[in-house]
């Protein structure tokens, strides 16, 4: 990010948004405009990927001048809040037109996250290459070190191809010298938390998210940890509304799943059965592949009483991850609270499952 001094300088002049990317030497330029007609007045802003001209993202804002000085603060939120994926999916893309031989150290990371946001097996592990590529090419660049923890949490709690034991202890080593890198990275110190709420240590995991907030109080990533954290310690309420501010501030989080996932956790354990549903299906529709989801519309549709719904759920849940179906439900998780565990089972037996 350039100081404004610098921008300044461009201020009433045609731009060539390729010239001011070399001689500023940064790769987006966010332009705008302001234009007035009586009490109102219309606020234009774009963002452009400055090598190849093209626009990566733009919107309007239509506001009364009632108060400008509210309405300047208004809209700097709001473009900052949308910038940052909009910037976020333009570096994975641009990663993804690489080649592989051809990756740096940014490249292969983004490249990881891309490979990650498709919620499979295979991609986890592809991603976990990547980050410890990145790791390989710079190894004090903290950002790889909390993506391979996170991938290394995924690859056990999602998709069992680790150890969860083993998962933990490498991801919460991987998050803390990520910290003692960068002691101000809100992402590693959120990365963190979310190795600490693996262990089961959900009030050490919100303690380091809620620093990770107060550091960078628009980090997507962080009020996803939260609201699932505190979905776990049983105050799902507030960790729905966490999951929602999540969502709004990165609708492209490669972690998208796991989001909605949560949400349908969460409303299980709200009792908002019919939410529950829905939720699921909105995971389904944009997950397909997705196994983990089921056992949770299963019990929802168990508790409502709606039994051929229930028993079809279950059997999927059952067959399409078998494994994960013996972790969550036969055993009970680290960071699973025995009454959630215990209203979890309640909802599967009414659904017809039955404990061997």
């Amino acid at each position: 990010m350039i100081a404004r001094n610098s921008c300044f300088t461009y201020k009433g002049h045609a731009v060539n948004v390729k010239q001011v990317g070399r001689d500023l030497g940064v790769r987006y330029v966010l332009e705008g405009s302001v234009r007035k007609a009586g009490n109102r007045m219309r606020v234009t802003a774009q963002l452009v990927e400055a090598e190849s001209d093209k626009h990566v993202w733009a919107e309007h804002y239509d506001r009364d001048l009632a108060d400008i000085f509210a309405v300047q603060d208004e809209i700097t939120d709001a473009v900052t809040v949308a910038v940052a994926p909009a910037i976020d999916d333009a570096e994975r893309r641009r990663a993804m037109r690489k080649t592989p031989e051809s990756l740096d150290v940014w490249a292969a990371y983004q490249r990881g996250l891309w490979h990650l946001s498709k919620a499979t097996p295979d991609d986890n592990e592809i991603a976990q290459d990547l980050f410890q590529q990145a790791i390989d090419l710079d190894p004090t660049f903290a950002g790889s070190y909390s993506a391979l923890a996170l991938a290394q949490l995924q690859s056990a709690a999602l998709y069992q191809k680790l150890d969860p034991t083993e998962a933990q202890k490498s991801a919460e080593g991987l998050a803390r010298r990520a910290v003692a890198l960068d002691g101000a990275d809100a992402q590693a110190r959120s990365c963190l938390g979310w190795a600490l709420q693996a262990r089961g240590e959900l009030e050490g995991a919100l303690v380091e998210i809620e620093r990770a907030l107060a550091m960078s109080p628009n980090l997507a990533a962080a009020h996803g940890h939260r609201g699932a954290t505190l979905i776990f310690s049983g105050r799902p309420k507030e960790g729905l509304a966490a999951l929602e501010t999540c969502i709004r501030l990165d609708p492209r989080d490669p972690f998208m799943s796991v989001r909605l996932l949560h949400i349908a956790c969460g409303l299980y354990f709200s009792r908002e059965y019919e939410a529950t549903v829905e939720a699921a299906k909105r995971l389904i529709l944009s997950y397909p592949d997705f196994p983990m989801i089921y056992r949770w519309p299963a019990a929802a549709l168990g508790q409502l009483g709606r039994v051929a719904e229930a028993k079809e759920a279950l059997e999927k849940a059952i067959s399409l991850a078998p494994t994960a179906f013996d972790m969550y439900v036969r055993k009970r998780v680290s960071w699973f609270r025995p009454e959630d565990h215990a209203h979890l089972l309640e909802g599967l037996r009414k659904a017809g499952w039955k404990e061997q």
